[in-house]
């Protein structure tokens, strides 16, 4: 397989920037629909490292736009009809931003983030050593490391300003930020879409253990999914082959990368670390190793 030029930075003159995130640049169309470029950046400890992944925002854009399109029948989602060569004049524009462009709707986002957790990982289960619970919800004794939950717990927290961490909140809160019924809502469409995708997704001996969703309400009030979905960046695959209790089991993420800046004298602040090639190299095809698996 070939792999495309890398992209930093989508450097779009002929519209204007709305924002630049870790990974995606956003840029305004009109009152109606904005532009997300996924480059091929990436972050390690809220910090955006010098060096591209190859190809990394490709597989983050299409992966996310296979799931928008097999979970459509149970939410809308954020993706307009309009392709980049009605929106960009220059042709080598559109070239450089194929399969990396998409042209959404304007929705209003929800402060909050949705996560589900299917399996007892990551600070849930730093969680769990210390009290027995995952975000406030008490679980069984004796659990171990990537236990499989009995169902799916739905966490949702704080979305975080720029350079600041998230910070759980309980269902609770969730009402007071957004009222009763749209909270509800949020709750049972998150764990329909994490159920749904993980049944499929271990067909395919790939294990969602954890993943989160972002929302966002059109001019009438309807929930919309938006931002990206159930991609190596926003969720924890794990090679159900590979799967054991007990265990951290590797993720096709960016876990390469981490393991190689905790070997380095490095204070985990700007500026980060360059990488060498051999790991950005492999990094980028665990993404594609993902993708693969999952949409082929």
């Amino acid at each position: 397989m070939t792999i495309p030029a890398s992209l930093l930075d989508a450097n779009l003159n002929s519209l204007p920037l709305i924002h630049k995130g870790k990974v995606r640049d956003i840029y305004d169309i009109d009152d109606k629909h904005m532009l997300i470029v996924t480059t091929d950046r990436l972050s390690a400890f809220d910090v955006i490292l010098p060096d591209p992944i190859p190809g990394k925002g490709i597989v983050l854009n299409e992966v996310s736009n296979f799931w928008f399109e097999k979970l459509a029948h149970l939410i809308p989602n954020q993706l307009s009809k309009l392709t980049l060569n009605q929106v960009l004049d220059d042709e080598k524009d559109c070239q450089r931003l194929e399969k990396r462009g998409i042209i959404v709707k304007k929705l209003k986002p929800l402060p909050i983030e949705a996560i589900v957790r299917g399996y007892l990982i990551g600070s849930g289960w730093k969680d769990y050593q210390k009290s027995g619970q995952v975000c406030g919800i008490q679980l069984p004794e004796n659990l171990q490391q990537a236990s499989q939950l009995s169902e799916p717990l739905y966490t949702p927290s704080t979305k975080a300003a720029v350079g600041d961490h998230d910070e759980n909140i309980s269902y609770a809160e969730t009402i007071q930020l957004l009222g009763e019924d749209l909270a509800k809502q949020v709750r049972d469409i998150s764990l329909t879409l994490y159920k749904t995708a993980a049944q499929y997704a271990l067909e395919r001996n790939i294990i969602i253990a954890d993943t989160k969703f972002e929302f966002g309400l059109d001019n009438n009030g309807v929930l919309h999914l938006i931002d990206e979905v159930l991609t190596p960046d926003s969720s924890r695959f794990w090679d159900a082959k590979e799967y054991k209790v007990g265990t951290s089991p590797a993720s096709f993420d960016k876990q390469i990368v981490r393991d190689y800046l905790e070997t380095l004298d490095w204070d985990k602040t700007n500026p980060g670390p360059t990488l060498p090639a051999e790991i950005a190299n492999k990094t980028a095809a665990k993404y594609r190793e993902a993708q693969t698996l999952l949409t082929e």
